[in-house]
């Protein structure tokens, strides 16, 4: 999604008439930045497609030299790599994670330039050919980084130029939210849970949990993180295709008002809260978290403060601290890091316009300046990187039918962003924190954690709270 400048933009002048057409009649289509139409894309041993002679031929030693320094910027990773003329420029590599070949000099030059932002568009236009293990290929290229001891000054000025300042007002959000989350919910049925719908990392309480039970256990976790009691008033902002919003009222008696800024989403939960009988309960409201307005025993938020820019942290602080009672509660569930930094570039332009996941410090900027305490703090990494395999491997099992819906390109990126999100939680790179905070005068809390834990005495407990949804809503 391309930054806007002077005046604010219409839905038709951002998108143009033809996919404003489309969104109306309910039809998918891919984010800003791929094309919609079918296109052949060559494998890395295929006849690359028509070039300039100037890029098919006259491999150089300084080619060859480019890719070898660039290998060992990135800790030199098991990797096959070869040129346009199909002669390999690594040495010999007998199991090598992935096998990459640059169709043209510019490829090259740019992943160069700028690996970060270049290398994701490359891939997915398929002018850098590649056959491996894309998670394990991305897992070798973060560690490879990490181990570096300095970041070079070249480097440094690389992260500048491929970020964007995360700025996120109010009209602002709502393109970046359409952008990633309007593109038609078939495509995100085929391979999250089928239960829910949760865009937002699973808890497996147990071993051998289905992508399902986790995502059930993952809504119980929360509930009881909050303490919720029946008749307790809860509102919920970022509330995704409502399943948590739902599984409260469902499960817990309390009533829930849920903010979400995706027509898509909120047209989805509000007709499964009908089919479900719980539109008395639930209030699926179209619009930002800014204009939350009313008093609440509970505040939860996931998956939504990763959209938040950090700058706009005080003010979520100021909502929260005036929606919610004196002896209320809350919880917020956010994407992370142990590093303050920005979200990869090709990421942030290409799939997720605005995100940026903060550390546990910039967390407390919401909190602390609002007289806000924090209660409880859960670091749940590699349960994200359980649900990420999950999710990756459905998405590989519907491949074929993702591509009646969205062409190449796009399930190129997805694929990218799936398997490149796994290594990052893999490694490290990315965390998954809950935080659970109250007023600071608050003294009716509980005395330790164990009310958390409780409904949690056996496997077959859990599966007994496993909700089952027959429902085929779109």
């Amino acid at each position: 999604m391309e930054l806007y400048a002077g005046r604010i933009k219409t839905q038709e002048d951002v998108m143009g008439p033809m996919t404003k057409q489309k969104i109306d009649s309910g039809q998918p289509i891919p984010p800003s930045g791929y094309r919609s139409q079918r296109r052949l894309y060559r494998s890395v041993s295929n006849t690359p497609h028509k070039r300039s002679t100037l890029f098919l031929h006259g491999v150089t030693w300084l080619d060859r030299w480019l890719v070898r320094k660039m290998m060992d910027v990135v800790g030199n990773p098991p990797v096959r790599i070869s040129l346009w003329d199909g002669v390999e420029v690594t040495p010999y590599c007998e199991q090598p994670v992935a096998i990459m070949m640059y169709n043209d000099r510019m490829a090259l030059l740019k992943t160069i330039l700028n690996p970060e932002l270049y290398w994701g568009d490359l891939y997915c236009s398929a002018r850098v050919g590649f056959e491996g293990d894309m998670a394990r290929f991305m897992q070798a290229i973060y560690l490879g980084i990490s181990e570096k001891e300095k970041i070079s000054l070249l480097r440094r000025i690389v992260l500048w130029m491929g970020h964007r300042s995360t700025f996120n007002p109010c009209y602002k959000a709502r393109e970046n939210i359409h952008h990633h989350y309007d593109i038609g919910n078939k495509f995100y049925r085929l391979w999250l849970d089928r239960e829910e719908m949760q865009y937002t990392c699973a808890y497996f309480s147990h071993e051998n949990m289905t992508l399902e039970e986790a995502q059930i256990a993952k809504l119980h976790h929360i509930c009881q993180k909050l303490n919720l009691k029946p008749g307790d008033t809860v509102v919920e902002a970022g509330c995704g295709w409502g399943g948590l919003a739902r599984f409260m009222a469902k499960h817990y008696g309390v009533r829930v008002r849920a903010y979400n800024i995706s027509k898509e989403q909120i047209k989805y939960a509000r007709r499964r809260a009908e089919q479900e009988k719980l539109s008395t309960q639930v209030e699926y409201v179209l619009d930002d978290y800014r204009n939350i307005s009313g008093r609440y025993d509970v505040f939860v938020s996931v998956g939504m403060l990763e959209h938040v820019a950090k700058r706009d942290y005080q003010e979520l602080g100021d909502v929260i601290r005036r929606c919610l009672k004196a002896d209320g509660r809350g919880l917020i569930h956010s994407i992370g890091r142990i590093i303050s930094g920005p979200i990869n570039a090709w990421i942030e332009h290409r799939i997720f316009p605005g995100a940026c996941p903060p550390t546990l410090s910039e967390m407390m900027n919401i909190f602390e300046p609002n007289a806000l305490a924090t209660y409880d703090v859960e670091n749940m990494r590699l349960h994200y990187s359980k649900t990420l395999e999950m999710w990756s491997r459905r998405f590989e099992q519907h491949r074929d039918e993702i591509t009646q819906m969205m062409d190449e390109e796009f399930i190129r990126a997805w694929g990218l962003y799936l398997y490149g999100s796994l290594a990052a939680f893999n490694v490290g790179e990315l965390q998954l924190f809950q935080v659970v905070f109250g007023h600071v005068k608050n003294n009716n809390i509980p005395r330790s954690r164990q009310y958390m834990y409780h409904f949690e005495h056996d496997e077959a407990t859990v599966k007994t709270r496993l909700t089952v949804v027959s429902s085929e809503t779109e």
